[in-house]
């Protein structure tokens, strides 16, 4: 499987923007599919995951009630939805896949991810 990660840019803070993921290779029917982020000087952390299936959805603390993770089975593809962003969500912003329908726990574990995608860059200007 691929993954393609688009929609990144420059918005200011307080502004929104859509990321997507569009997955090839495989048609997505379980499993499950994570955005994961990395900013310069720093270690990639989780952001927001979900079983595929749409049953179970994770997100960091830190962009809890401000990001929100999607999907739409039809086009194989997951979106991230970032609204009231900061300039600290600045980063280079992953999406990751599992074929494995993770539990809770595991959602937000990069380790539980076996296909990556390219990062797209969002930068967030005060």
């Amino acid at each position: 499987v691929q993954l393609q990660a688009s929609g990144g840019g420059l918005v200011q803070a307080g502004g929104s923007l859509r990321l997507s993921c569009v997955a090839s290779g495989r048609t997505f029917s379980s499993g499950a599919i994570g955005w994961f982020r990395q900013a310069p000087g720093k270690e990639r952390e989780f952001v927001a995951a979900m079983r595929w299936s749409g049953s179970t959805t994770r997100y960091a603390d830190s962009v809890k009630g401000r990001f929100t993770i999607s999907r739409v089975n039809a086009r194989n593809t997951v979106y991230l939805q970032l609204n009231n962003v900061k300039p600290e969500d600045t980063a280079a912003y992953y999406c990751a896949a599992s074929v494995r329908g993770l539990i809770y726990t595991t959602l937000a574990s990069q380790d539980a991810y076996e296909e990556w995608g390219q990062g797209t860059q969002v930068t967030v200007s005060s």
